[in-house]
């Protein structure tokens, strides 16, 4: 199965750095959803495409969007990554990779994680897919663009 957009986007449930569980569907009808799969916590590209998420945060509070990014690494990893970098978004651990293969998130070099961003709209519906394993601020500024194009 290919995820594109259109498609409503797989439910998951995944623990945050907190060990609180999270759904996409604590968001439907009241937020359009960010989510960014990345290949590793406090590694140089993940660290780059984190902290562009997190200086445009509120831009995304602003346009009724939260953030969620997504790895297969640890509750503990991730709360040490978003600690040190001062992230004021939600990581969730994907530690099976269940969900990044729900997504259909390619590998790269058939070795390392993806990176793929999806916007998600209020009702669960994919806005945009983007996916760019070097190209890491680009993530942000695609998701704001397509956010800015979802009718309020």
């Amino acid at each position: 199965m290919t995820i594109k957009v259109g498609d409503k986007a797989p439910e998951f449930t995944l623990p945050s750095q907190d060990g609180t569980k999270v759904s996409l569907s604590d968001f439907r009808g009241k937020k359009n959803v960010v989510v960014y799969f990345y290949p590793k916590d406090d590694t140089p590209g993940c660290t780059k495409e984190a902290c562009a998420f997190r200086d445009k945060y509120q831009v995304f509070t602003d346009t009724d969007a939260e953030v969620i990014g997504i790895s297969g690494d640890s509750k503990k990893s991730h709360k040490q990554f978003a600690t040190k970098y001062n992230l004021p978004f939600t990581l969730l651990c994907d530690k099976s990779n269940k969900v990044r293969e729900l997504y259909d998130v390619p590998a790269t070099l058939w070795i390392l994680p993806g990176r793929v961003t999806y916007v998600i709209d209020k009702e669960g519906i994919i806005r945009h897919i983007f996916d760019s394993m070097l190209d890491f601020e680009a993530h942000v500024k695609e998701a704001l663009k397509a956010l800015k194009a979802i009718p309020a």
